[in-house]
């Protein structure tokens, strides 16, 4: 099975790392394409252009459009809202990130490790993730 990503983040330097993480973690599935937006509306705009998105990473602090307000978005739209995310964020306010892991995202702090990285994506994405 092969999964299509998207990352949404401002920072390109941080793009690279959340990418080549991605395409390092060892999983039982296959990569497929990793499709990059810098702020969350461009990461709308991905979505709404590409068939089959099947995990977001999603950076909270961007400029035009902040990643909150994307899965927001995402929640309220019937055509994505079955998308899993994983908010990617140097947040530290353990009030906010409650809020987070309530609304059934994923949570991993920047900065990012491989380890905790692929446990979300395996929380995220079922037992189709785990490792070999």
């Amino acid at each position: 099975m092969k999964i299509n990503v998207l990352i949404v983040e401002d920072d390109a330097a941080m793009r690279v790392v959340l990418k080549n993480t991605v395409q390092s973690v060892e999983m039982d599935i296959e990569i497929g394409e990793i499709y990059e937006a810098e702020n969350g509306q461009e990461g709308i705009k991905v979505l709404k252009e590409k068939e089959q998105i099947d995990l977001m990473l999603v950076d909270i602090y961007m400029p035009v459009m902040d990643g909150l307000d994307m899965l927001d978005y995402v929640h309220d739209h019937p055509d994505f809202q079955h998308i899993p995310a994983i908010v990617v964020s140097t947040e530290n306010d353990e009030e906010r990130i409650d809020a987070i892991l309530r609304q059934g995202l994923g949570f991993v702090p920047k900065p990012l490790t491989h380890v905790l990285l692929k446990d979300q994506i395996v929380s995220m994405l079922g037992e189709n993730a785990e490792s070999e």
